[in-house]
C-alpha cells in the first residue's frame, strides 16, 4: 500500500484493487444527477435524488423477503478515529464512496467491500465543531468526488484514485466556521454544474450563507448571505441585498447574527429552485436581539443560476430556544381541492411539520409531530407561531443579580423534535417518515457578548425526557390529512435517517445498534440486525449485479452524547464504532 503526500497536510492511501462486477458507467453527468431517483444501479446524490425523497424504486427486498436479509460485507474505518458516523454513502461505477469522522473519505468495491483508497484531511489544531467530528457525506460529478471538512474547506478528489484535484477554503475555522454537510451539485444553464454548500458554526456567531462554485475549479460563482442587510455576490460583483436592512434586526446585531446553513440543501427540477434551511439566530439569548431576526430559523429558496433569493418562510421568528430552521425541505406534489399543488414538506426542530407551496413559500398547513409542545400554543393561519410567553426563557437583565433569567421547561428541547437525521417521502404510500424525539429542557438566559471564535450562546440548559418508556419516535405522517398514521417508539433517541422503498419498507437505525425494517403501511417491525454500535446515519439501497443491497454507516456519536444532558447520561454505555455495513438477501431466498 503506497502512501502519497497531498496538500492540506492530507494523505491518501491507494490499494491496487480490481473492481468486482463494476458497471463502468463513466463520468457522472447532469442527466445522471437529474435521474438519480429512478436509476437504482447507482446512488449519486445525498437523498437518493436531488429532491431528497430517500425513496428507492427497488422491491426485491419487500415485506415478505426482508426476513432473509443478511450481511454482505462490512468495511472498517480503522484506527482510533471512531466517534459519530452520520454520512450517507454514494454508489457509482462499482464503487461505494463514504465519508467518516475526522474528515475522512473511503472508496470501496461495491460488491466485496474491499477498500480501494482512503483520503484523510489531517485536520489542524483548534477546529471548533459544535456537535462531534462528524461528516454527512460526499457528492459526485464528472470524474470527481467532493466533500467538506471540519476546518471549513471543500475538497475535490479523483474518484478512481483519491488524489486531490482542487481544494478551497470556505471560511476561517478560527472564527468558528466549519463544514460537515454533503455538498449539493446542481446543473445550471449559465454556469454549468455548480457545487453548492452552506456553512456551520451557529454557536459561534458566524453568519449563514449559501455558496456555489464551479465543479471543475472550485472558483466561487455566487454567494447568498441569509441575514437581512447583507449583500450577495455573483461573478465577483455585489448583487442584491438579502431582505431590507434593519427591518427585523436591531442595530448591527445581524453582523454576528447566526443563521448557519449547516445541513445542506435540496433541488427541485420542476421549479428550478434550491432549498436550504437556516439555523438559529445568535446569541441564543433572544432578549439581546429584538425582532423576528430574518432569515434565521427559516426555509429559503434560491435561484441557482445567479444566487438570488426567491422566497423565505420563517418557522420560528425571534427564536429563543435554538430551534433553528435548518431541517431539509422536501419537494412533493399533493392534491388539494382537486388540483395538484407543488408543495414541500419539512419537520422542524420546533416540533411542527409544515407544508408550503414550493413555488412561492406560501404557508399551506402545519401540525405538531411531537407531544407536549409548550413554547407555542399552535400555528396561525399565516404560518406564524402563537407563542406561549410563559415558556420563553426570562430576561437576565430583569433578574435580581442580572446574571440568570427565569428558567423554564420548554418542549421540545433545543435538539428538536427532529434534528439532522433526514426524513423520507414514499412515492408509493404518499407518507413522510420522520425520525423524531420526545424530550424537553430546562433553559435559562445569561448575559453574553460576542468574541471571535468563542461560544456565543447566553443560555444554560439541561435536556430531559418527557416519557418514561421512550424518547425516540419514528412517525409516518400524512401531509394532506395532517395526521400521524403510525408510530414506532424507541427507548433511546433516534439520530439516524430514514430510507423507504418500493418493496413497502422503511429502514432506520437506532443508538442501541439495530438497523430495523418496518412495514411502510402500518409500522410493523419486520427485521433487525445489531451492528455492535449505535447507528446515526441514513441507509441507502442500490442494485448490484441483479441484487438489491442495503447500506448504512455505523458509529455512535453526534450531538446527543455531547449536549444531551440527563438524556446523554442515560445512554453513556453505548459503544463507539466506525464501519460501513451492507446487507442483501440470503442466496435463494428472494422468492421465499
Amino acid at each position: 500500500m503506497g502512501m502519497i503526500k497531498q496538500t492540506m497536510m492530507a494523505t491518501v492511501s491507494i490499494l491496487g484493487m480490481t473492481l468486482a462486477g463494476a458497471a463502468l458507467a463513466g463520468p457522472v453527468t447532469d442527466n445522471d444527477l437529474l435521474n438519480d431517483a429512478t436509476t437504482p444501479a447507482s446512488v449519486l446524490t445525498n437523498g437518493l435524488g436531488l429532491q431528497g425523497h430517500r425513496y428507492s424504486p427497488l422491491k426485491q427486498i419487500d415485506v415478505a423477503t426482508v426476513k432473509n436479509l443478511v450481511p454482505a460485507w462490512s468495511l472498517s474505518f480503522g484506527g482510533e478515529k471512531q466517534r459519530g458516523q452520520e454520512a450517507q454513502a454514494l454508489v457509482h461505477d462499482g464503487m461505494v464512496f463514504i465519508t467518516a469522522s475526522y474528515s475522512r473519505i473511503f472508496a470501496a468495491d461495491a460488491k466485496t467491500g474491499d477498500k480501494i483508497w482512503e483520503y484523510d484531511a489531517r485536520l489542524p489544531e483548534g477546529i471548533m465543531p459544535c456537535c462531534d467530528v462528524i461528516n454527512r457525506g460526499p457528492a459526485i460529478y464528472g470524474d470527481k468526488v467532493f466533500f467538506s471538512t471540519l476546518d471549513a474547506q471543500i475538497v475535490a478528489l479523483d474518484a478512481k484514485t483519491g488524489k486531490v484535484a482542487w481544494h478551497k477554503a470556505i471560511d476561517d475555522f478560527k472564527a468558528g466556521y466549519s463544514n460537515s454537510a454533503a455538498p449539493l451539485i446542481v446543473p445550471t444553464k449559465a454556469n454549468g454544474a455548480l457545487i453548492i454548500t452552506g456553512v456551520s458554526g451557529g454557536e459561534f456567531g458566524v453568519v449563514g450563507r449559501v455558496e456555489a462554485r464551479n465543479v471543475d475549479t472550485g472558483e466561487l460563482v455566487w454567494s447568498r448571505p441569509v441575514l437581512e442587510g447583507l449583500t450577495g455576490t455573483y461573478q465577483g460583483k455585489d448583487t442584491t441585498m438579502t431582505g431590507k436592512a434593519g427591518e427585523t434586526w436591531s442595530g448591527d446585531m445581524y453582523k454576528t447574527g447566526g443563521g448557519a446553513t449547516w445541513l445542506g440543501g435540496t433541488y427541485d427540477p420542476d421549479t428550478k429552485l434550491v432549498f436550504f434551511g437556516t439555523g438559529n439566530p445568535a446569541p441564543w439569548n433572544s432578549w439581546l436581539r429584538p425582532g423576528d431576526n430574518k432569515w434565521t430559523a427559516s426555509r429559503i429558496a434560491i435561484n441557482p443560476e445567479n444566487g438570488e433569493l426567491v422566497w423565505g418562510f420563517q418557522t420560528t421568528p425571534h427564536d429563543g430556544w435554538d430551534y433553528d430552521g435548518v431541517n431539509e425541505f422536501i419537494p412533493f406534489d399533493m392534491m388539494k381541492d382537486g388540483k395538484t399543488v407543488k408543495a414541500g414538506g419539512t419537520a422542524d426542530r420546533n416540533g411542527f411539520f409544515y407544508v408550503l407551496d414550493r413555488t412561492n413559500g406560501k404557508f399551506i398547513s402545519a401540525m405538531p409531530f411531537v407531544s407536549k409542545i409548550s413554547w407555542a400554543k399552535g400555528i396561525d393561519a399565516n404560518g406564524r407561531p402563537i407563542y406561549n410567553d410563559a415558556f420563553r426563557p426570562g430576561d437576565p437583565a430583569k433578574s435580581e443579580d442580572g446574571k440568570k433569567g427565569t428558567e423554564v421547561f420548554a418542549v421540545p428541547s433545543f435538539l428538536g423534535g427532529k434534528n439532522q437525521m433526514p426524513i423520507a417521502y414514499s412515492d408509493q404510500t404518499k407518507l413522510f417518515y420522520v425520525p423524531s424525539n420526545e424530550w424537553g429542557m430546562d433553559i435559562h438566559n445569561e448575559p453574553v457578548v460576542y468574541k471571535k471564535g468563542a461560544a456565543y450562546l447566553g443560555a444554560g440548559f439541561n435536556i430531559k425526557p418527557i416519557f418514561d418508556d421512550h424518547i425516540g419516535s419514528l412517525k409516518a405522517i400524512d401531509p394532506v390529512a395532517q395526521k400521524v398514521v403510525w408510530e414506532y417508539k424507541n427507548k433511546a433517541p433516534l439520530w439516524g435517517g430514514v430510507l423507504t422503498t418500493a418493496g413497502g419498507l422503511v429502514f432506520t437505525g437506532t443508538p442501541e445498534g439495530y438497523l430495523k425494517a418496518f412495514d411502510a403501511k402500518n409500522g410493523k417491525e419486520l427485521w433487525k440486525f445489531n451492528v455492535g454500535t449505535g447507528i446515526v446515519a441514513p441507509p441507502i439501497a442500490w442494485e448490484q449485479d441483479g441484487e438489491e443491497m442495503i447500506g448504512v454507516a455505523a458509529g455512535w456519536g453526534g450531538a446527543v452524547p455531547l449536549w444531551g444532558g440527563e438524556v446523554a447520561k442515560s445512554f453513556k454505555g453505548i459503544d463507539q464504532g466506525g464501519s460501513y455495513w451492507v446487507f442483501k438477501l440470503a442466496p435463494h431466498s428472494a422468492a421465499n
